[in-house]
């Protein structure tokens, strides 16, 4: 067996006994994940191969995208993450607020060609450390940055066909239940749970919102309200290969109790010039297919998303480790997080996904199968849903 300190890998013959045993539904142990992404190049096929029949028996054809626009509400956050190029301090050269004109704009102008989310990202709780921020929303009429994102999530579902999928940081149970009633999806990455990473020097030595027991703490508060719910992680930025095995182990045991995670997102980090962490390597196209492969093998029957954008020119490759989703694309708007990054055309990405046998299929920010956990008594969302849906629980037919 290979060994890394006081810790010992499975052996080959080992590993390859435990994809035998998933083939039966058996679920993968965590010492044979850790062996499985540190898998070889000649082991590396046998992997993909089941993570594909895994996919397979999940959802077998189809592969599924949101179309969305990419409402950046405000970029200003008083996390200071050593990746991140979307945050802003007041006064520094692209900080914003969205103003209610401007998010309406954008969500009426995504309807117009087809969309169903309207995705609103933000940074975590900027009033608490920016009385810049204080003031706009005392100008806006509100007393916090979750008190506006509510709001605004209603305004798109009263004056246009688009959902609200809201990412917002943080949450209280208090505040995941008053979102769920304006957007039938909510998220949070939790990134990672190794703890190393808030140490001085590290990705998120200044970043309190990213401490990993207060992430999970919202995941958990989702579950416990049964809110369909969107996390993930993200590679890179660093953690070790175990650590990326711990995070999806705690990301499927709040998954197995409370049945309300939706989806698993893996992210992979990518160099920009202008952040802190310029210096750091990329995790490689193995590094996503392994992961992304062990992922699925952990929790079967999850829908698996990685970003295509961020693996562009060769993002189909992502279909042979085992995912079935390729998230938000956008029409319209760019990744505000990576926009360096652009989405592919939305023509692209279907005739690539069919070349590798797939039918492409937009979906809502809710996935058909969590659409029965929508909260009953939230009217207006509930006739936005009934709207939007078609018989299977996707979206309806685009523009």
């Amino acid at each position: 067996m290979q060994q890394l300190g006081n810790f010992r890998f499975p052996d080959a013959h080992v590993r390859a006994a435990t994809l035998h045993d998933l083939s039966g539904g058996v679920p993968l142990w965590r010492e044979a994940a850790y062996g499985w992404i540190r898998a070889s190049d000649s082991e590396l096929p046998d992997l993909l191969a089941s993570a594909r029949r895994l996919r397979d028996r999940f959802k077998p054809g189809v592969i599924t995208y949101s179309r969305k626009v990419f409402l950046p509400l405000t970029n200003l956050c008083r996390d200071y993450c050593g990746y991140c190029t979307f945050r802003r301090d007041p006064g520094t050269a692209g900080a914003h607020t969205m103003t209610p004109d401007q998010v309406l704009e954008v969500a009426r102008a995504g309807e117009r060609l087809g969309c169903s989310e309207a995705l609103f990202s933000l940074g975590d709780k900027p009033e608490l450390v920016f009385p810049e921020m204080r003031d706009t929303l005392r100008r806006l009429g509100f007393h916090s940055t979750l008190e506006y994102l509510e709001a605004m999530c209603e305004l798109v579902l009263a004056n246009t066909t688009l959902l609200p999928h809201a990412n917002p940081g943080l949450m209280s149970k208090q505040w995941v239940a008053r979102l769920s009633r304006v957007s039938p999806s909510l998220g949070l990455m939790l990134e990672t749970t190794s703890e190393a990473l808030l140490a001085p020097g590290e990705a998120h030595d200044n970043a309190p919102d990213k401490v990993p027991t207060r992430r999970l703490r919202t995941i958990e508060e989702a579950g416990k309200l049964g809110v369909p719910f969107t996390t993930g992680i993200l590679i890179g930025i660093g953690e070790t290969l175990e650590d990326r095995v711990d995070a999806l182990l705690r990301i499927r045991e709040l998954a197995t109790r409370y049945g309300h995670i939706q989806e698993v997102i893996i992210q992979n980090f990518r160099v920009k010039a202008e952040i802190p962490m310029r210096h750091y390597p990329e995790p490689t196209r193995g590094e996503m297919l392994r992961t992304i492969a062990v992922a699925r093998l952990l929790m079967p029957e999850m829908n698996i998303q990685a970003p295509p954008n961020l693996s562009d020119p060769d993002y189909p490759e992502l279909l042979d480790a085992g995912i079935n989703d390729w998230g938000g694309v956008s029409p319209l708007t760019p990744d505000f997080i990576n926009p360096e990054r652009p989405w592919p055309h939305l023509r692209d990405l279907e005739e690539r996904t069919c070349a590798k046998g797939f039918e492409l299929r937009q979906r809502l920010p809710v996935y058909p199968e969590f659409l029965s956990r929508i909260a009953p008594g939230t009217g207006l969302l509930q006739s936005r849903l009934s709207t939007l849906t078609d018989p299977r629980g996707y979206a309806r037919s685009a523009a």
